[in-house]
This record gives structure tokens, C-alpha cells and sequence, in this order.
């Protein structure tokens, strides 16, 4: 308060006029003038403490956004009391809330980051060593023309499964960052099962597993069909990859007041109950996870249920198969 130049000039203006006023009083009357000077006396001490209080509260608020720039603890500087300055604590601790929620997120999206980025590594590191070392083996002019074959048949297989990593994050990608504008159309659920399953008749026929399905013509849903045919194909996959020679899937679908269900049901190995609250993670790979297993399938189906406001949950038994539910709910009227 006592460097403020403009307050000493306010200061300094009040106490000229109130000397020559107080002067020119005690000419008329001694006594009046006595009684202006005392009361000038009290105002200026009341003018001092009311500016004293001020700056001191004033010094509060900036020692508290000193400590929130050095990454302390936001502390909550809020009063009840009316007047600007009561305003202005509050304005400060919304922004210096908000602030901090950003850093918070900001480091969360950092580590997030840095994990994707090391398991990305980690994926495409695997078959590209695999890929080098064949490679390098090609290059021996007296290897078997059956070896040759089998290298390059695997050289392409581990080119299909990068392709396929790749295509999948740039499509998590976009759904993260909202990029994807998700259509509305009126499509039958069974034909959103057909042309899932498609690319997923042969593997089963190789594995020759049987397939039930029940899902009648008339339930339709409002999605986006290509987007929710990706997501089903990945779903029912897992499923295929995960049940043994001989074994079962079963599709139904039924039909609620809420929600339209599309219930996947396999016979493999289940779930262990250690793995089942994050194998819709990124990345993660359970215990039964085959060796070929990324772990983004079931992520991505997620992600591309829920943007379109759909939901998809898991109930599984060890030994006893796995059951995929997708509820897809209706619009409120």
C-alpha cells in the first residue's frame, strides 16, 4: 500500500483540501474548526484501515495464485460475503479449478500416450524382427525351395497383421478425436450379423465349429451400418478365436421397451475373473490370449458402440464360454 503512487497522490490531494478547508473554518470559529479537524482525523484513520484491510486481502489473493503457479494444491479461497472483491475470489478459484483439472488431464493424456506409443512398439517390433530374420535367411541361395516358400508365405502373413494394426489405430484414432461422423440408418440387425460374419465363414468351417443363429428379420436399429458391422465382425471373432475345434457359437437378438440386445455366445475357454475388467483395455492380452492376440479388437468395437450410443458388456465363466451382450437403445420420444 505504501508504494502505491496513486494512492498517495488521492492521499496527498484529500489532506490539501482538508487542511485549507479546516483553516479557513478555524478563522470563522475556533471551536467549529476543532470539531472539523477531529472528524477529518477520524475519516482519514477510517480511510486507512478500510485500504489496509483491502490490500491485505488483495495480498491473500495473490500469494494463493503464486502458490497455483508453483503447482501447489488448489485452495478454496471462496466467501459468502457480497461486494466486488468477494466476486473476484470467486472468479479466481473457478479459473484456477479448472486450470488445475486441465493439468490433471494433461498429464493423464501424457502417460496415456507414452503407454500407447510402447505398446504400439511393442506390437509392430514383433514381427518386423521376425520379418528381418527371414529375410536374411532368403538371401542364402541354398535354401530349400520349400523353406523359401514358407518364409515368404510368413513374411506376408506378418505384413497382413501390421497392415491390419495400423488400419485399426488410425480408425481408434479418429473415433477419439471425433473426426468420424457416424451415420443414422435404419438397418436390420440380422443384416448387420450376416455381413459381419461373412469374412468369418471359412475360419469357422477350417475349425469346424457350429453356428446358430436366431435373430429375426424385423428388428431394426438406427446405426451407422458399416461402422456397427465392424464392431459385431470384431466381437464375434474374439469368439471364433478363442473356442476350440468343434466347438459353438450362438447369435440371438431380443427386444426390450429400452433396448434392441444382439447376444454372442462361444464355448471356448471363458474368462478368467483376473482378466474380465480390462479386455476391453487397449492393448491388454489375458491369460488364454493366443499368441497372435493384439488385444484392439475388443477396444475398438467399444469405442464404436458407444459413440453411436450403444453399450456392450461381457459375462463369462472359466471353462464354461463367454457371452457378449450389445444393447443397442432406443431414441426417447
Amino acid at each position: 500500500m505504501i508504494k502505491n503512487k496513486s494512492l498517495w497522490a488521492l492521499f496527498t490531494f484529500c489532506a490539501v483540501i482538508s487542511i485549507i478547508g479546516t483553516s479557513v473554518i478555524w478563522m470563522m470559529d475556533w471551536k467549529a474548526g476543532v470539531v472539523a479537524m477531529a472528524t477529518l482525523s477520524l475519516l482519514f484513520l477510517c480511510f486507512y484501515l478500510f485500504t489496509l484491510k483491502r490490500y491485505r486481502d488483495i495480498k491473500k489473493l495473490s500469494d494463493y495464485l503464486a502458490s497455483v503457479y508453483s503447482g501447489q494444491p488448489t485452495m478454496d479461497i471462496r466467501d459468502n460475503r457480497e461486494g466486488e472483491l468477494s466476486i473476484l475470489k470467486n472468479d479466481i478459484y473457478k479459473v484456477t479449478l479448472t486450470l488445475s483439472e486441465l493439468s490433471v488431464h494433461l498429464k493423464k493424456d501424457k502417460l496415456y500416450l507414452a503407454e500407447t506409443l510402447s505398446n504400439i512398439s511393442h506390437q509392430l517390433k514383433t514381427p518386423l524382427t521376425s520379418m528381418f530374420v527371414m529375410a536374411d535367411l532368403l538371401n542364402d541361395p541354398s535354401l530349400p525351395r520349400e523353406k523359401r516358400e514358407q518364409f515368404v508365405g510368413n513374411i506376408l502373413n506378418q505384413l497382413k497383421r501390421i497392415e491390419w494394426l495400423v488400419s485399426s489405430l488410425l480408425k481408434l484414432s479418429k473415433i477419439d478425436v471425433q473426426s468420424v461422423s457416424f451415420k443414422e440408418e435404419h438397418v436390420s440387425v440380422k443384416k448387420l450379423v450376416d455381413r459381419a460374419l461373412e469374412p468369418l465363414l471359412i475360419p469357422m468351417e477350417l475349425k469346424e465349429q457350429q453356428l446358430a443363429i436366431s435373430c429375426a428379420n424385423n428388428l431394426m436399429v438406427t446405426v451407422d451400418e458399416n461402422w456397427t458391422v465392424e464392431a459385431i465382425l470384431n466381437v464375434i471373432k474374439n469368439g471364433i478365436e478363442h473356442t476350440p475345434a468343434g466347438g459353438r457359437i450362438a447369435i440371438a437378438c431380443k427386444e426390450t421397451p429400452l433396448y434392441t440386445q444382439l447376444i454372442i455366445t462361444d464355448s471356448g475357454q471363458g474368462i478368467s475373473p483376473e482378466d474380465a475388467p480390462y479386455i476391453f483395455e487397449r492393448f491388454y492380452k489375458g491369460n488364454n490370449a493366443g499368441p497372435d492376440s493384439i488385444g484392439i479388437g475388443l477396444a475398438m468395437s467399444k469405442s464404436i458402440l458407444q459413440s453411436q450410443s450403444a453399450d456392450i458388456c461381457m459375462e463369462s465363466k472359466l471353462g464354461g464360454g463367454t457371452t457378449f451382450t450389445i444393447k443397442f437403445f432406443k431414441p426417447m420420444v
